[in-house]
């Protein structure tokens, strides 16, 4: 109700611009630490380009789907890779 009615102000706009900007910034300094810890050979390098690519491709694919589908091909790659 507050937003409906206050929302217009310039310096409100301003605001939540300011703070939108700092999460992405925050959001996209998290994915940059995790990807440096995570992306540590050619297999996982192929799941996250793999990944990256279908979240692109299709908008409303659920990420939970894909975290299990990238789970199974790890399960079933860790094997042959590491005997």
């Amino acid at each position: 109700m507050h937003f409906k009615k206050h929302g217009k102000r310039p310096a409100l706009i301003a605001f939540i611009n300011g703070i939108t900007a700092a999460a992405i910034d925050a959001i996209a300094g998290s994915v940059v630490v995790l990807a440096m810890r995570s992306i540590t050979d050619l297999t996982t390098s192929a799941l996250a380009i793999g990944s990256a690519t279908l979240l692109w491709r299709f908008k409303k694919l659920p990420e939970p789907l894909l975290v299990l589908g990238a789970a199974l091909i790890g399960m079933a790659v860790y094997p042959l890779l590491n005997h």
